[in-house]
């Protein structure tokens, strides 16, 4: 049930993300999550996409290193706590976020939250255990 998530490695400089950000939206590819880290010289940029095989293709023949990984989707409610109560479940199961993000859904009161983890079936085996709704590849196409 995993989500497919770009891996984007930009220059740290002024018109790197926007030149990615073009490339997609000219090529109709919608950005549905996103998360930018940086060091002095260059940035991991991390997207969540409609049609991840595309858009790869597309900053590949732009000259973009890149990789897709899968990632876990969750689910949570927009309230206070609840963030913390996957990730307890994750603790709990002694499974080591690496890292994560979060975007709002469109219609919904609830977050999806974007989890990289060493091991995603024993991610997602602990959260649903834990009634927690996954999101999968088709829920983000939707969005």
């Amino acid at each position: 049930m995993a989500i497919k998530q770009l891996t984007v490695f930009v220059q740290n400089s002024k018109g790197s993300i926007v030149s990615v950000t073009n490339a997609l939206s000219k090529n109709h590819i919608n950005i549905r999550a996103l998360s930018i880290a940086e060091t002095n010289e260059f940035g991991i940029l991390r997207l969540i996409v409609n049609d991840t095989e595309n858009a790869k293709n597309i900053l590949q023949k732009d000259g973009y290193l890149l990789k897709t990984i899968d990632v876990v989707g969750v689910k949570i409610g927009d309230t206070p706590g609840e963030l913390t109560s996957a990730l307890a479940v994750l603790d709990k199961e002694n499974i080591n976020v690496e890292y994560l993000y979060a975007f709002m859904a469109r219609t919904e009161k609830h977050a999806y939250v974007v989890l990289r983890v060493e091991n995603n079936n024993h991610a997602e085996t602990a959260l649903l255990s834990a009634g927690f709704k996954l999101v999968s590849q088709e829920d983000i196409d939707k969005l």
